[in-house]
């Protein structure tokens, strides 16, 4: 049965080392999750948040800006809770009422990709432009950001720990989007994040990998291999662009080339190129092979797949991206009803970049998947009905029934709200 990446590469390459060497890096310690853990209202998913509760949160709230919905207070509310008051997050915290300290296990994924989904919540009005709790978090964690880069401009999961692709580009994208030039962000070193990105990048010539991207250089002999998931983060990084992209018209040609000088645009355009070709096979990419695993046969990835939907098109390259959004039309709504709302927010937000309908997208209401997983949201759009569905990941809940005894009982009984993963009131 096919598994959710519920964190980009960073997270599954820390998980695999853990498992390899017996226990956890010091860089990417963080408690063992609980057998049964107590989820609070507002927190979308049903699964352990331990790893990743920030990222599904967030990744929910974007998938829900691109199809038009606003999340629920509460939700929106949970997610500022998370945040440390250094301004950075970290995967996720039980009790966000206990302060942070040094040995909070802050994560720079989890703080960018906070701040990107934070930016396009509605925001109270504030007496003053900026002081409203979105905008401070925001804020916040921008400037946490800022200073934990490394001195060759990238990010590692963990402050401190080395430059990786995914994390550089998951902090580009993020602060893209809220207004800051990524190439004018330089770390006491002197180096940008470009500079940091374009030192995972495979040179056109390089075989089979050739204009990929690398998760990092091998420690020993300083080698890079290719990896999707880094590629398909890296060419929206290179390219300036967030998740929440739509997809760029008229159709361009993917090519990849090896400039003298290379740039990060130019780099992100090559690991589009190397995309396209890695899915013009089978219309699907696949999960590497699981150590110790019995089969090597090769296992379908739908999350990278839905990721390089989205690379491809933010690159102007659709009609390439088109195999592969059939095939996730037909096999991805199993995984998201298994894998929860990270997995159906990246299914909406892979349709949403190539202009496809998320509300029919192979005969599955990828939103309502997707909003039956966390409260019910603060608004929809018209053509939605504002009622939970039943879903295989969770109860459904008949929020009409609800009404109905407000109405006759006159009592102030208000939503009843299921006690899911995200929660947090303005």
């Amino acid at each position: 049965m096919i598994t959710v990446r519920v964190r980009h590469g960073a997270a599954a390459l820390a998980a695999a080392a853990a498992l390899l060497s017996g226990g956890v890096p010091a860089a990417h310690a963080a408690p063992s999750p609980a057998p049964s853990p107590t989820l609070p209202a507002g927190l979308y998913g049903t699964g352990d948040p331990t790893y990743d509760g920030v990222w599904r949160q967030s990744l929910a709230f974007m998938a829900q800006q691109v199809a038009g919905v606003e999340p629920n207070r509460t939700a929106v509310g949970w997610l500022l809770d998370q945040q440390c008051d250094s301004g950075g997050f970290a995967s996720y915290r039980p009790d966000p009422a206990k302060t942070c300290d040094p040995r909070t296990p802050l994560d720079t994924n989890a703080t960018a990709v906070a701040v990107q989904a934070l930016s396009g919540v509605d925001r109270p009005e504030a007496a003053e432009p900026g002081t409203d709790p979105v905008s401070k978090a925001i804020g916040a964690g921008a400037a946490w950001l800022k200073g934990v880069q490394n001195k060759d401009g990238g990010w590692g999961y963990n402050p401190g720990a080395p430059s990786d692709a995914n994390s550089t580009s998951v902090v580009v994208s993020a602060l893209a989007a809220i207004g800051h030039r990524p190439g004018g962000i330089t770390s006491s070193g002197g180096r940008t994040p470009y500079d940091a990105l374009l030192g995972f990048a495979l040179p056109c010539d390089a075989g089979k990998g050739g204009g990929a991207f690398a998760y990092q250089r091998d420690a020993k002999t300083g080698a890079l291999v290719a990896n999707a998931d880094a590629t398909a983060a890296a060419v929206l990084a290179g390219l300036g662009k967030d998740i929440r992209t739509r997809g760029v018209e008229p159709e361009q040609k993917p090519t990849c080339a090896t400039p003298a000088r290379p740039t990060a645009e130019r780099a992100a355009r090559n690991g589009a190129a190397w995309l396209a070709g890695a899915l013009a096979g089978s219309g699907h990419l696949d999960l590497p092979p699981m150590p110790g695993a019995a089969s090597t046969a090769p296992r379908p990835d739908v999350g990278n797949t839905a990721d390089a939907v989205i690379a491809l098109g933010a690159a102007g390259h659709g009609g390439k991206a088109a195999g592969a959004v059939a095939w996730l039309k037909k096999n991805s709504a199993a995984w998201a009803r298994q894998n929860g709302p990270a997995a159906w927010a990246q299914l909406v937000l892979a349709a949403h970049t190539v202009g496809e309908d998320a509300r029919d997208f192979g005969g599955v209401d990828l939103v309502r998947g997707l909003n039956a997983t966390g409260p019910a949201p603060r608004s929809v759009p018209l053509e939605e009905k504002p009622e939970r569905q039943e879903t295989e990941e969770e109860p459904g809940f008949d929020v009409w029934l609800v009404v109905a005894v407000f109405l006759v009982a006159g009592m102030g009984i208000g939503f009843l709200l299921s006690g899911r993963k995200r929660n947090r009131q303005l």
